[in-house]
């Protein structure tokens, strides 16, 4: 905390903070209904509320660099040209930002020729000279230089800007082992990637410590070169130039003349007319609230060094949670059968999870809360018979704590909200990540816990599992009664019965042959690194292929081949411009080298999927339910939606997949063509109807209509023309987009398109249609109302709204796909413990299904899953489903 005799003047660097703010909040969740991007806005004005509530200053300005040029470029050309263009959806926020914190009141700054970090050291010197206690807010390690015993830094210790790490003298003895006025020598000498600061080759953090230890500064170490042995010694001597020129640029300038008294940046009353209207603007709604608290309260007058505005607002104050009172199992049976009927909708419950497995249970009335320390289900019958039992609950991601009960022996029953997708639901591109967060959001307060990212208890949390029972209970109906009636009906019908399914087959988990992943990958490694000689032998030297700036010189200079897209640093190198060259202009090194990278990346995911094995020879991959706008699910540690599923090596990562002990095979099932039966539906056109109605081969049957041929006389060149623009178009794919793809001149896939439409009009017309409405709406939606806002379709940002417009034609198709297999696994999980088969489903991979099944239940099985996977959509043509067996998952390939 602050000192409370010395004033305290708090200065920021601005574009470092927005910057963080920016990477660390999805941009895609915030924006203004007009399209304006405000997620750098949000997390930086969120973290500065935080800092003026906890830390009091009593003065305070905000810091901004003026532009990218100062006198460090003019030293020094390549000063940070390694910085990447500003992304388009920054653009625009600092002005915004600079805009409300002059609302607030709060003093901004900037230098022709100078950085904010100039500024901050300048403030800092002036600030200790006059009696102030200084805190300085960046995320530029050059900072640390200005600790001293009157300044400290709060520096961001992850990618975002909500937890500041507190460096005062010791904490950075304690982190680097050099004192602050040291770490500008230990930077010149390791150099700073971030500022494209080279520095001496193989001297890392620990040896430039050592030195200084030993010689004192730079200076000194650069006296002594002589004396240090080794290939470093001589990189040190080779280098001593780019050192000398580091400690130079990274030295801050003090005494820049900022033309200010200190006593202006006096932290003054904040004026909330003056800050409601740009808030507004800014759709900052909790943040005003959280504002308008700072303003109206003690900590508010305190902060804004004055008394508060005059004219209070009135609010209610929020409840306390009750109070957790400890029942034994007979007083907890009368307990429950008494507070579900006192809340028929449902009891808040949460379990607190520590090492996968049940710690504590909460329960929660809205007036009531009872935690019981878990041991066994032995020793509470009365809990283990209610959490079976169909009564109804309420929790904050479940699925995570369904899986402990499991663990624990406990069946579990009566899912009915879980707030964490009833908020997604409502918010799929703005999604509250925690209960905190819907807290805030919908009931206006702040959940007592230690960790704001806390999403299950644990141990040392402030709030145990009665108060997140309690305020899951609060949350849930606030978070309902703003979701659409579809969409309240999506999701009790989709997305809660999933959840104690995706729990089932993560506990499952799939059988995996580890010796043949360790053979696949020490294979893949030798043919990489043959692959690397022969691209070598090409060349007649070694390079890194995997940099970048290497490749350039080789490419560009070297071999003298055409020049990639521009960027920042150079030409281009990704796969899809080096994939391009080779088509245009081949040559043997860039042949190797796109192999090389291939034979790569399949060992790092071969290499991922062999670590991921438990002791019970599974992997239990994560279902990531929440997250997608789309819909869709993903698969994480380790990604499964990642391997290649055409290419041999993905076949042959797939044989690694086997049935397990006491099942006989695997079973796969997946869906034909569903994203373009989902358009037929959509688009109702009678040309694709037909086609799916008559079961004829689709692309045959489009290619007849397009080329005007007999389906017969259909080549495969021609069918391979018809599915990439069927297939694309789903997609917004353009005539360029599309003459890229087959490699076909722009006029011919210009005329590919406008036959294509002429016989297919109803297509154009809904891919037409779709965006409009979506512009009107401001949501496109899914044949089962799931819906997803597109605020960028009216953005006068072409680039922002051209993407938005190619998203919002595929919306609602992958949409829609998404809550078919989704319905398609609640009805098979239910049929098959229906019918009592010890077969179980293990995996959803896009659009496929995988299982593991039992002796003689082979057919039982495969009756079940067609019949579920083709009823799970009345659409207007049917849904195709591909059954296949084998003993492991290439095997069951169909």
């Amino acid at each position: 905390m602050t000192d409370p005799v010395k004033p305290t003047l708090l200065v920021v660097d601005g574009h470092s903070l927005a910057f963080r703010a920016f990477y660390a909040l999805p941009v895609d969740s915030f924006s203004t209904r007009d399209g304006q991007h405000t997620n750098a806005i949000h997390g930086f004005l969120s973290m500065l509320l935080l800092l003026l509530q906890n830390e009091r200053p009593t003065h305070l300005a905000v810091a901004f660099d003026k532009s990218r040029q100062s006198f460090r470029t003019r030293e020094y050309a390549e000063y940070k040209g390694n910085r990447s263009e500003t992304p388009p959806e920054f653009k625009g926020q600092v002005p915004l930002l600079q805009e409300a914190l002059h609302a607030m009141g709060v003093r901004t700054l900037e230098k022709d020729d100078f950085e904010a970090d100039d500024i901050l050291a300048t403030l800092a010197t002036r600030g200790t000279a006059e009696g102030y206690r200084v805190l300085l807010v960046s995320g530029d390690r050059d900072t640390i230089q200005l600790v001293d015993d009157d300044v400290t830094l709060l520096y961001p210790n992850t990618q975002g800007v909500s937890q500041l790490k507190r460096y005062d003298t010791a904490a950075v003895i304690e982190r680097y082992g050099i004192r602050p006025e040291q770490y500008p020598d230990v930077a010149a000498l390791v150099g700073e990637t971030s500022d494209n600061l080279p520095g001496i080759p193989k001297v890392g953090e620990k040896t430039a410590v050592k030195w200084l230890g030993l010689y004192g500064d730079l200076d000194g170490i650069l006296a002594h070169a002589d004396e240090i042995k080794g290939v470093v010694g001589q990189n040190l001597r080779d280098g001593r130039e780019n050192a000398v020129r580091n400690r130079k640029l990274n030295r801050l300038v003090r005494d820049v003349d900022l033309d200010v008294e200190l006593a202006e940046f006096e932290a003054k009353p904040i004026d909330l007319d003056a800050v409601r209207p740009i808030f507004e603007r800014l759709e900052f709604r909790t943040l005003m609230d959280r504002l308008t608290k700072l303003a109206l309260g003690d900590a508010g007058q305190a902060a804004s060094g004055g008394a508060a505005p005059s004219a209070p607002v009135e609010r209610e104050p929020a409840p306390a949670a009750p109070t957790p009172q400890p029942l034994r199992d007979d007083e907890l049976a009368a307990w429950l059968e008494t507070a579900t009927a006192a809340e028929p909708a449902g009891l808040g419950l949460s379990i607190d999870v520590i090492a996968g497995e049940v710690a504590g249970v909460g329960i929660a009335t809205a007036t009531e809360t009872v935690r019981l320390e878990w041991q066994s289900a032995a020793d509470s019958p009365a809990l283990a018979a209610w959490l079976a039992s169909d009564a109804p609950k309420i929790m904050t991601d479940a699925k995570l704590q369904l899986e402990a009960l499991a663990r624990s022996g406990l069946a579990f029953d009566g899912l009915v909200v879980d707030t964490l997708l009833a908020g997604w639901l409502m918010r799929p591109n703005l999604q509250e990540k925690s209960l905190a967060d819907l807290v805030d959001r919908y009931l206006g307060e702040t959940l007592p816990q230690s960790d704001p990212a806390l999403l299950v208890p644990e141990e040392g949390s402030d709030a145990g599992a009665p108060e997140y029972a309690w305020y899951s209970l609060r949350v849930a109906p606030e978070v309902l009664r703003v979701l659409p009636e579809r969409t309240r009906q999506l999701l009790a019908d989709v997305e809660m019965p999933l959840v104690p399914v995706l729990a089932a087959m993560e506990l499952r988990g799939v059988a995996v042959d580890h010796d043949r992943l360790a053979a696949l990958s020490a294979e893949l490694g030798d043919r990489a690194a043959g692959l690397a000689v022969l691209a070598y032998a090409e060349i007649g030297r070694e390079v890194n292929l995997g940099s970048p700036k290497q490749l350039q010189e080789v490419l560009f200079d070297q071999l003298g081949m055409p020049k990639t897209r521009a960027t920042k640093t150079g030409y281009t190198t990704d796969a899809s411009a080096l994939a391009d060259l080779q088509e245009s202009n081949p040559h043997p090194f860039l042949g190797y080298l796109l192999e090389h990278r291939d034979a790569t990346k399949l060992r790092q995911i071969v290499d991922s999927l062999d670590k991921a094995i438990a002791a019970d020879g599974r992997i239990h991959t994560t279902y990531g339910q929440i997250g997608a706008a789309t819909g869709r699910m993903s698969s994480n540690d380790p990604n499964l939606q990642n391997i290649p599923v055409r290419a041999e090596d993905g076949r042959r990562i797939r044989e690694a997949f086997r049935n397990g002990e006491g099942y006989v095979e695997l079973m796969t099932a997946d869906y034909s063509q569903i994203e373009m039966r989902i358009m037929a539906h959509l688009s109702g056109d009678p040309g694709l109807i037909e086609a799916f109605n008559a079961g004829e081969d689709l692309h045959r049957f489009v290619g007849a209509r397009v080329f005007s041929v007999d389906p017969a006389d259909v080549t495969p060149l021609m069918r391979t023309k018809v599915k990439a623009m069927s297939y694309g178009l789903a997609y917004g794919l353009s005539a360029f987009g599309l003459s890229k793809q087959l490699r076909i001149d722009r006029a011919e896939a210009t005329q590919l398109m406008k036959e294509y439409f002429a016989r297919f009009g109803a297509v154009r017309d809904y891919l037409r249609g779709v965006v409009e409405q979506a512009r009107i709406d401001g949501y496109t939606e899914t044949i089962f109302g799931r819906r997803r806002p597109f605020p960028d379709l009216n953005s006068p940002n072409r680039v922002l709204r051209e993407n938005a417009e190619r998203q919002a034609l595929n919306s609602p198709i992958q949409g829609s796909a998404a809550d078919i297999i989704k319905l398609a696994m609640i009805g098979v999980e239910r049929s098959i413990a229906e019918a009592g088969l010890r077969s179980r489903m293990l995996l959803q991979v896009h659009d496929e299904l995988v299982f593991e099944v039992a002796d003689g239940e082979a057919d039982a099985l495969e009756t079940i899953v067609r019949d579920r996977m083709s009823s799970a959509a009345d659409l207007l043509v049917p849904l195709d489903v591909q059954v296949g067996r084998g003993a492991s998952w290439d095997d069951a390939a169909h």
